[in-house]
């Protein structure tokens, strides 16, 4: 009987496991449909009209395009020592200078592109293309983890934001 009931514990888990991994292979969005989404939900929640759209989103993904390029180049710094166990303490403390300078540089970057949106669109819509764009990645990453129900949070909690 105890080796039936493990038996049926493991195919149960094995089911499990097998039903999570074809759920995020379904979930998963090439960097097309990724922008694609993006761009639609920010423009519905920020009320951008088809004119500040039209303007806004070729800056808007240029600059993520040149943060992705920075922090691929931290990543493969991260991983250089990853991969080398043997880092002198001088090393560490150069990738460290190197990421934290990177993260300067993003911010930097970002406020520069600030100013231009500030050229096409409203404080006030800059502000919502803010919130908007958090609550996407929110939003995407609550959806491709099975069994989450929002971090706690009720329904009238979410509604008033």
């Amino acid at each position: 009987m105890k080796r039936l009931t493990i038996l049926f514990l493991f195919i149960g888990l094995i089911t499990s496991v097998s039903a999570t991994c074809r759920y995020n292979q379904q979930q998963r969005l090439s960097p097309e449909e990724f922008r694609e989404k993006q761009q639609a939900y920010i423009t519905e929640k920020a009320n951008l009209t088809k004119d500040e759209a039209s303007k806004f989103f070729p800056l808007y993904f240029e600059l993520q395009e040149k943060k992705k390029a920075m922090n691929d180049k931290v990543w493969a710094l991260i991983k250089s020592c990853d991969k080398d166990k043997d880092v002198s303490e001088a090393e560490y403390g150069k990738v460290l200078d190197d990421i934290y300078n990177t993260r300067i540089t993003i911010d930097e970057l970002e406020k520069s592109y600030l100013a231009k949106y500030r050229q096409i669109l409203s404080n006030k819509k800059i502000f919502l293309i803010q919130k908007a764009e958090m609550r996407f990645h929110r939003e995407l990453l609550k959806s491709t983890t099975p069994g989450k129900t929002g971090g706690g949070r009720n329904n009238a909690d979410r509604k008033s934001n």
